[in-house]
């Protein structure tokens, strides 16, 4: 039988109150994603065909709208495949040097090479596709400085501001660095955190606690590694705090920036420390930066 979905974008804000909808019109066929690392939602449905499927639409529609003001809905048929099937279809492995990034999914048939390491992702931990390329560009970074570290990594300090999921995090300590925190202002996404650790056998590797870009990075040892994965208003404002935690010769790799920002941000950055090294890159719409503190 032919299913169909709707899917349409909400504000990652309203996910709690639309759960709470839903439970208590105890409505089925519903799900809600949320990917924390880019800070993006959405609420699916799906049902047996393409009447029911706009239908159910028409009714939910107006009970959410004035929490979440959803954007317009997509709705595609899924053939045979079940709401597990679906679900999946949004998670793909990637890969980063000798760092995989894996659906748990495929625990039983995945086997890494010699030297290589795994992160499982678990989207129902809201672990995030990975897949969205300021996450990418980050770890892109981070596998290159892993690489760069060699027998020092057990010394080297990892900073991950605003881990959301705790992916870039978990990537460090998975890639060999021994002392690394993260933290997020929102309690959930560290809460979410400490759950990905567990799943990837890293309780305890990675210091997760709640934060902001003030109190986060205050009063703790500089670090060869800080990783800031923000929009890159949020950048620009805590300049200071973020370049401040880098220690001599280490690197500060900010992510979550519009290309279009790409030049406003760099000026900021590069007015406020002139002697560091700057390099960027371009992924689709999204960019980074990677500035390197003299020794």
């Amino acid at each position: 039988m032919s299913l169909f979905e709707v899917k349409a974008e909400i504000s990652p804000e309203a996910v709690d109150a639309i759960d709470e909808v839903l439970l208590e019109l105890g409505v089925e066929g519903w799900s809600l994603l949320q990917d924390v690392i880019v800070k993006r939602a959405w609420i699916v449905g799906i049902f047996e065909d393409e009447v029911a499927v706009k239908t159910r639409w028409q009714e939910l529609s107006p009970l959410i709208s004035s929490i979440a003001q959803p954007a317009d809905p997509e709705y595609r048929p899924l053939a045979d495949q079940d709401w597990r099937d679906s679900y999946k279809a949004h998670f793909k492995a990637s890969q980063f040097g000798r760092l995989h990034w894996v659906p748990v999914w495929e625990r039983d048939r995945f086997q890494p090479k010699a030297g290589e390491v795994v992160i499982w992702l678990d989207p129902g931990l809201a672990f995030g596709t990975g897949n969205h390329e300021t996450t990418r560009l980050c770890c892109e970074r981070l596998v290159a400085l892993a690489d760069k570290a060699d027998g020092r990594i057990a010394e080297w300090r990892v900073i991950d501001a605003g881990c959301g999921s705790g992916i870039l995090a978990l990537s460090a300590a998975k890639l060999g660095f021994k002392h690394v925190t993260g933290f997020d202002n929102d309690p959930e996404a560290v809460r979410v955190s400490g759950e990905n650790a567990e799943l990837n056998g890293l309780a305890g590797a990675v210091d997760f606690f709640t934060g902001d870009l003030v109190s986060g990075l205050a009063g703790g040892r500089q670090s060869e590694v800080v990783l800031a994965n923000i929009q890159a208003d949020v950048l620009m404002r805590f300049v200071n705090e973020l370049t401040g935690a880098v220690s001599a010769g280490g690197a500060l790799v900010l992510s979550g920036i519009l290309a279009t920002e790409l030049e406003q941000v760099r000026a900021v950055f590069a007015a406020a420390v002139p002697a560091w090294k700057i390099e960027s890159r371009v992924m689709g719409e999204w960019s980074d930066l990677s500035l390197t503190r003299p020794l």
